[in-house]
């Protein structure tokens, strides 16, 4: 379904994926182990095919976010981007994960296999989708969260450091989050954002008072 101007939300195993569809494709996220034959299957709803996209972006780290990305990068040939914190979250090792109290955040990223051969996304990049996509790094959910803002369209794709809970954009789930103090300081970042639509990975899109929802989140 297109939720914006060029972009179409894609439903895969465990979370919606985002299609930027211009004379390229981007996709932004990649669901579970499997979620290429969903995404196929929209592509041929739309007249497109997987081999027209050339870039998969992901927001964070966690399965079912990246856990289609090795098969739809293999079957495509897409780069993958990622930012470079969640990646080295994927290597811990398994006695990192038990030592102190173990957190559900390190146990998910020992059971996480991660994309190979990743591009490193930074705060501040710029990725040349819908005129500019600009990569705004938002730890606290894991590491390396990113959302990625578009100027022009006045939206933000925000992955998971927010949720939409009874049609309130809330905090991101407390169980899965890393560090919810530096999840509140991303939010903060987010709020001085000039935009009118959110878009998430696990709810419906927020069209109306995105601006004034994100602020009034933020104090």
């Amino acid at each position: 379904m297109e939720v914006a101007s060029d972009i179409h939300v894609v439903r895969v195993i465990g979370a919606n994926a985002f299609l930027v569809v211009e004379d390229e494709l981007t996709l932004i996220d990649a669901g579970h182990r499997g979620s290429i034959v969903m995404l196929r299957r929209y592509l041929a709803r739309i007249g497109r095919d997987l081999r027209d996209i050339t870039r998969i972006v992901c927001t964070h780290g966690h399965p079912d976010h990246i856990g289609g990305v090795h098969e739809i990068a293999d079957a495509t040939g897409a780069a993958v981007h990622m930012h470079p914190a969640d990646m080295e979250r994927l290597r811990i090792r398994l006695s990192e994960v038990f030592s102190g109290r173990p957190a559900p955040g390190a146990i998910i990223a020992y059971l996480t296999r991660a994309p190979t051969d990743a591009h490193p996304l930074h705060d501040g990049d710029v990725l040349p989708v819908l005129g500019e996509l600009q990569v705004i790094h938002t730890p606290g959910h894991t590491p390396g969260s990113i959302c990625l803002y578009s100027p022009s369209r006045r939206l933000v794709i925000v992955g998971d450091i927010l949720q939409r809970l009874r049609g309130q954009v809330t905090l991101p789930n407390y169980i899965f989050t890393d560090d919810m103090g530096l999840a509140r300081r991303s939010i903060a970042r987010l709020a001085e954002l000039d935009v009118d639509t959110i878009l998430f990975s696990h709810y419906p899109a927020l069209r109306e008072g995105a601006r004034d929802a994100l602020r009034a989140l933020a104090s």
